[in-house]
Order: C-alpha cells, then structure tokens, then sequence
C-alpha cells in the first residue's frame, strides 16, 4: 500500500479575514482521513463553517499542542495505511511558527508527498507592507522574557540590521506586546526602522513604519491585540 499524503491547510487569523482563505480548502479538507491540529475545538468550528455538510466524528482527530511520542507514532501508523492527514496551525500556515513542523519533518523523512497550501501568514505580510528589506530577512519567534537577556538580543539584532540589511521579524504573547515595544524603543537607535503590523487580515488591521523617534513620540497601545513586530532599515 502507497504512503498517504500530508496536506498543509490555511487557518484564519482573525476571525473576521475569511476573504483571505482560499476558495478551494472544502476541496483539500475533503481528500483527508485525519487531522492534526493545533486546537482541536477551533479547529472543528472553522471546518463547519466552511462545510456545513461535514461529519466531524467521521473524521480521526488528533492534538499536536505539544508533538509527543504517542502522536508522532500515530502520524506513522496513518501514513503507512495510505490515510491522507491534515495539519492545521491555529493561526496562518501549517508548519510555519507551528508545532506541526515537526510532524512534516517525518513525513518527509518517511518519503510521504507533503502538499502546502497558502493562506494569510502574519509574518509575511507585514514584511511585505512594511517597505523593509525582503531579500534577507530573519523570524525569530518570541524573544526571551528577561529584560536584560532581551535588551541583548535586540541590540544584537539592530546590529544585524545594519552591518546586513537584515529585516528581524519578532512576535510576542499579546499581553506582553507592550513590554516588548517599551524594549524595543529603548534598546534600539533613535533612527531604526520599526514596524508594527496588528489584527492582519480582521477589519482593524493596520501596519506602520516608522523610526523609533517617531514611535516614541506615538506609541500606541498593543495590549491583548495580535502583532507582529519587525526592525529594519
């Protein structure tokens, strides 16, 4: 029997942005036998309301929060029988800044044909609008909690910036966005680039470019909303 196949599917990331998921997911969610995902529960939810029709406990369901050894040998064992899987992140792209990385590495491994499929990815499309370098450019997830572990990592990135024209891309837990912005603005100079892009893809989306002066003097307030910080030149 032929290995299954792995699709990568698009999930929201605002609960407002269906215009930027595909027309042709019900397609791709149809072709699989099981899911991996990141949050079970939201994750049922979107697929009803992209297919109404759809019988969720027809369907193997598995959480990969945390990829454990019991999940990657259920991941296996699916594959081997010729079922098709389906990782969905909770937010953008399968396998970017996402725990099911780990499950496609398998696949791969094992020789299984892995399908990505594009959706909205917040760190792309902040880079894209915010006008900074998009030749070379680094994601470095969450920065450490340490103010002062922090503070060195974001000077070093600055530096990045400007010995290689670097763009850094950043993302923080949205009650710790405004920590982060207050770390940035003090650790960087006054004429670093700065780009903020918040709720992409929802009705009160908004990115901006600016120097770290300018952000000084008009800092907004990014608590519990969802952001993507960038530092470039």
């Amino acid at each position: 029997m032929s290995l299954g196949k792995v699709f990568l599917l698009p999930m929201l990331l605002h609960e407002e942005g269906w215009d930027s998921i595909p027309s042709d997911i019900v397609k791709w969610i149809q072709e699989c036998d099981a899911f991996f995902v990141e949050n079970e529960k939201t994750t049922r939810r979107y697929f009803k309301k992209l297919w109404r029709e759809m019988i969720i406990e027809e369907y193997i369901w598995h959480a990969i929060h945390k990829v454990e050894t019991e999940q990657i040998q259920s991941f296996k064992e699916l594959l081997k029988a010729g079922k098709n899987i389906g990782i969905i992140s909770e937010a953008g792209c399968a396998g970017v800044a996402d725990p099911g990385q780990i499950l496609v590495g398998i696949a791969q491994e094992m020789g299984a044909q892995v399908k990505p499929y594009v959706g909205p990815n917040s760190i792309l499309l902040a880079l894209m609008a915010s006008g900074m370098n998009g030749q070379l450019f680094q994601f470095h997830g969450y920065l450490p909690i340490d103010s002062a572990e922090r503070k060195k990592k974001i000077q070093a990135l600055e530096q990045d910036t400007r010995v290689r024209n670097c763009t850094q891309i950043c993302i923080e837990t949205p009650y710790r966005n405004d920590q982060l912005l207050d770390a940035i603005l003090q650790s960087c100079h006054a004429s670093t680039k700065v780009c903020i892009g918040v709720d992409l893809t929802g009705p009160s989306e908004w990115i901006k470019t600016g120097t770290v002066d300018y952000w000084k003097k008009n800092k907004p307030s990014l608590h519990k909303k969802l952001a993507v910080f960038l530092i470039g030149q």
